[in-house]
């Protein structure tokens, strides 16, 4: 996540002002390190220089020059901001160089400057992702909408769409905008709002909404809102504002600078003014500078970038991938974590997981008739149902019955696969009853008139998730899932995981809304992998998106992508965060105690400015020695053994 306060750099815009959409991925595309590696080729070059005793002017060019590269890269942002009232890091920077300067001492400001260049660096190297997350979720809209208009159909833009048109849908379409079904009955898709992977089925009085996918059925919908305030707008909307909130964060050394700053230059002028009423106005102005100096704060301007280098660097290798310091930070503060269902807690890939068979019918029997029908059909169940029968009969004249199931010919017989409702359970009615409350979707099968078997379907929990949510609840963090999926599926989940705050049948702006409770209470994280999460990563502190099956807008919109399938990258990623943010703080302490040692130690004439430089370069090679530590983790284990299914799993039905 890129740090809008940071010291470095503001967005990248073009010559029109635009800001540009590419960001640097490999490090000699950061511009402050190409300036910081041309200051410390002068910087070098100035050293080599005063060994072999040229001229004092030919060193001081040197230095002079390397000052100016190395001052590039943050002393004109650092006056923007100035202009704009907002203190950081690069302002105290930016005063200990111009009082080393002062005093004559150019390679010093120049070291400072080189020093300030590498950690800019450092920092925007680690924020080289931009968040695409908007423009994914705007794609959703089709370009183009089918409205009834005086009898004839009419093609519009869905900007153009007012509240009382009626819009055609056909077969595979996605829905411009807003509406409620006016005739017609068909499932849709709705995975982008929901996350669900099961098609819910809607008719004719039912809401549907923008960036749906239809299925088979052709609708007519009175259009209810306009697309600048439809279900996608809110989306977007909401990550927008969530976005721009988090921009406005400021790093740690950021805020640490914030008091400090006016605080150092006070102290400065107090010197100054004071010492020049009593003493030699000479001695004491200098002695200011040098407590400037001395109060530059060098070893936490390099100290807490490399340490974020150092900890994202190896959470990358083991999968995890932080979008820059202040995610990392964020990470190591959170103490709630809520979970998103289909994707997160489970596989988003439902499976067989009961069969109820009738008397005299054979499990087998059941699942070949139904593979027979549903080998002709795309719905995710079918895709269920034949990964459980690899070989089965075959099945002729199929015919979907919009909303209610198939019917066709196996093996000579009628047959009929379908909803309970559309097909009575008869004697499977408790079997049918205990699945559904059991979180599954029941569908029966029928041969012949006689209703011969009841088949369950449920996305399953990874095999580790009950284990992380343990291990997080061990850890101390509180755990919530938010799920767009009906109450009895979410509960009978949330049960087999081991979550007992459950929120059930969400919309992204409800999700987003939890998610802005909890952050009044605990710092809040939140973990999904759909477009409907977006808003709900951007309303977190810090968004996770489990990135390997993740959808592009929520990786994009997330500070932190668990690459992999095992959930269990998730607590291990939480502990790094944690280690890396300690070691920052150690760093921040280490770097604030050395200065204020060496402000009396310099206002007092004890330490000149020799000495104070000396003190600070050996605090820089300390702190950034410790930063390094962030980079040591353990590897992640592998995916845990699958724990078997309950004996009586089910499948709750679908809303939207």
């Amino acid at each position: 996540m890129t740090d809008a306060c940071g010291c470095g750099s503001d967005e990248k815009r073009n010559e029109n002002g635009e800001v540009e959409e590419h960001e640097p991925e490999q490090l000699w595309e950061i511009k402050e390190l190409r300036f910081a590696a041309m200051g410390g080729l002068f910087l070098l070059a100035g050293f080599v220089a005063g060994l072999a005793d040229m001229s004092s002017a030919v060193v001081t060019a040197l230095n002079a020059t390397a000052l100016a590269f190395g001052a590039w890269t943050f002393v004109p942002n650092t006056l923007r901001r100035l202009a704009k009232a907002k203190i950081g890091v690069g302002t105290l920077m930016t005063i200990a160089a111009v009082g080393a300067v002062i005093l004559g001492e150019v390679a010093e400001a120049a070291t400072l400057a080189f020093l300030y260049s590498i950690s800019e660096g450092l920092e925007e190297y680690a924020v080289a992702r931009t968040r695409r997350g908007l423009r994914a979720l705007l794609s959703l809209v089709p370009p183009e909408a089918t409205v009834l208009r005086h009898g004839s159909q009419v093609t519009v833009a869905p900007a153009d769409l007012a509240l009382g048109d009626v819009l055609l849908v056909r077969p595979g379409e996605r829905v411009a905008t807003d509406g409620v079904v006016r005739s017609g009955r068909t499932t849709f898709d709705v995975s982008a709002l929901t996350g669900e992977s099961v098609p819910v089925e809607a008719g004719v009085g039912d809401a549907v909404y923008a960036g749906s996918i239809n299925g088979s059925g052709i609708l007519e919908i009175d259009v209810t809102t306009t697309a600048e305030d439809n279900s996608l707008a809110r989306i977007v909307n909401i990550v927008e504002a969530e976005q721009s909130r988090k921009g406005d964060a400021q790093r740690l050394a950021d805020r640490i600078a914030k008091p400090l700053v006016p605080g150092i230059m006070v102290l400065a002028a107090f010197i100054a003014i004071a010492g020049s009423v009593f003493g030699d106005p000479a001695t004491w102005i200098e002695r200011a500078l040098v407590v400037l100096v001395a109060a530059s704060p060098c070893a936490l301007a390099i100290s807490v970038p490399v340490t974020v280098v150092a900890a994202i660097g190896s959470a990358s290798r083991n999968g995890v991938l932080v979008k820059g310091g202040a995610a990392l930070e964020g990470l190591g503060r959170i103490r709630a974590i809520a979970l998103d269902k289909t994707g997160t807690l489970t596989r988003n890939e439902p499976t067989v997981v009961e069969v109820a068979t009738a008397s005299g019918h054979t499990r087998e029997h059941v699942l070949d008739v139904a593979a027979a029908l549903e080998s002709r059909s795309e719905h995710p169940l079918a895709r269920a149902i034949l990964a459980a029968v690899p070989e089965h009969s075959n099945a002729e004249d199929v015919e979907a019955v919009i909303g209610a199931g198939l019917t066709g010919i196996v093996d000579g017989c009628q047959a009929r696969l379908g909803r309970p409702g559309w097909i009575p359970a008869g004697g499977l009615a408790d079997p049918v009853t205990r699945m559904q409350e059991a979180g599954a979707t029941a569908v029966l099968i029928e041969r012949a008139g006689v209703v011969i078997g009841a088949i369950a379907v449920r996305d399953e929990l990874r095999p580790e998730a009950a284990e992380v949510v343990a291990q997080l609840r061990a850890d101390g963090y509180r755990v919530a899932m938010l799920t767009g999926d009906n109450e009895r599926t979410a509960n009978a989940l949330a049960a087999d995981a081991g979550i007992s705050d459950v929120h059930a049948e969400l919309r992204p702006e409800d999700k987003s809304a939890i998610i802005r409770k909890l952050r009044e209470q605990w710092p809040t994280a939140m973990v999904g992998d759909g477009v409907n999460d977006a808003p709900a990563l951007a309303t977190a502190d810090v968004g996770i998106a489990m990135g390997a099956m993740g959808s592009d807008v929520a990786v994009e919109t997330a500070d932190v992508a668990l690459m992999g399938e095992d959930l269990r990258n998730l607590p291990q990623s939480l502990a790094h965060a944690r280690r890396a943010r300690a070691i920052m703080l150690q760093n921040v302490g280490l770097s604030l105690g050395l200065i204020t040692i060496l402000i009396p130690l310099a206002g007092f004439g004890i330490l000149g400015l020799a000495a104070v430089v000396l003190v600070h370069e050996l605090a820089e090679i300390v702190v950034i020695g410790n930063g390094v530590r962030a980079g040591r983790v353990s590897a992640p284990t592998g995916p845990s053994a699958p724990t078997p299914a309950r004996e009586a799993p089910s499948y709750a039905d679908v809303s939207p």
